[in-house]
């Protein structure tokens, strides 16, 4: 079987103008591939949450009689960012050692450095455990329960690549992993969980396992064959209402979670926002248009932005009115 890979060292599923190609040597060009650098969206999805549970945990830490250190916040968020491109990159090149075979039968995949050979499964597992270690480095700056919250998310992680194998809700394993900093934001902050940053994780979950359905349309004939399971295969025609009634709960958590933690109306504003652009996408959705797929997948990255400027802008009305 042939690979649809040209001379340009490049993947089918990513843009050939990315700053990997223009600032990096070619021959790192397979290892940045495997962390998806040249993909921004999958870490861009996994830092948001880690975004909404810190602010999350700003609004509720600055209500009435609680301590609130804007420079604490800010180290949390570029923590979380550089942590977020660290694990996604490992996660990422676990599971494509994990999907090695698979990879080699689906189109859009053949082409990625482990596929077409131009890393070894060796070289695969050392840059993985290298990335590993950065998301370590980030994970001991927090307190130990957030340590110790940090380290719970590995099973969740070791787990997901195998789920499209064994049930029809893989995505739903993608959101427990995908969404865990909600958590990790609000731990960081307080040492424990609340009921705002639960009802805010199942939020996220929810979110992820939307917009990760739209994703898998892409791949849904190639994933026939091979047998990989899914949710855009299980909801098929029906994915539009299935859609509505995911992101509309998803709604109701992110609710949950501002009430409970006595989140600011800009929080709500936001929110409103982002209901609006995800009612869009359900709107426009061509299941069987793959690039309109991966757009509207890609879009959930502004929907995320959206939310965690309400939650900022919240923090910020509040603290000025404190002023």
């Amino acid at each position: 079987m042939s690979t649809p890979i040209d001379d340009s060292g490049r993947v089918a599923d990513a843009t050939s103008n990315n700053f990997v190609y223009r600032a990096l040597p070619r021959w790192l060009w397979p290892y940045a591939q495997l962390a998806r650098w040249d993909r921004p969206i999958g870490w861009q999805l996994l830092m948001w949450p880690c975004f909404w549970s810190s602010a999350l945990a700003a609004n509720a830490d600055g209500a009435p009689d609680g301590g609130f250190s804007l420079e604490l916040k800010l180290a949390h968020l570029i923590l979380f960012f550089f942590g977020a491109v660290a694990m996604r990159g490992a996660g990422c090149t676990y599971n494509d050692l994990v999907d090695h075979r698979i990879d080699l039968q689906v189109v859009r995949t053949r082409s990625r450095p482990l596929p077409s050979g131009r890393v070894s499964r060796l070289q695969a597992k050392v840059f993985m455990v290298l990335q590993a270690l950065v998301g370590l480095v980030v994970l001991l700056q927090f307190n130990t329960f957030t340590i110790w919250l940090g380290f719970a998310s590995l099973v969740i992680v070791a787990i997901y690549p195998f789920a499209k194998r064994f049930t029809d809700w893989p995505q739903f394993f993608l959101g427990l992993a995908f969404s865990w900093g909600a958590l990790m934001g609000w731990a960081g902050v307080y040492g424990s969980l609340g009921w705002p940053v639960l009802w805010l994780y199942c939020a996220a979950i929810l979110w992820t396992i939307g917009y990760d359905t739209i994703y898998a349309h892409q791949d849904k004939e190639d994933d026939a064959l091979v047998g990989v399971r899914s949710t855009a295969r299980l909801f098929g025609e029906h994915t539009k209402i299935w859609l509505s009634a995911i992101y509309g709960a998803a709604l109701l958590f992110f609710i949950a979670a501002f009430m409970t933690a006595h989140a600011g109306v800009f929080a709500y504003l936001g929110l409103l926002v982002a209901a609006v652009m995800l009612a869009w996408q359900i709107l426009v959705l061509d299941i069987d248009n793959p690039d309109q797929c991966l757009k509207l997948f890609k879009f959930n990255n502004r929907v995320g932005f959206i939310i965690f400027v309400g939650l900022a802008a919240a923090l910020a009305h509040y603290n000025g009115n404190a002023l």
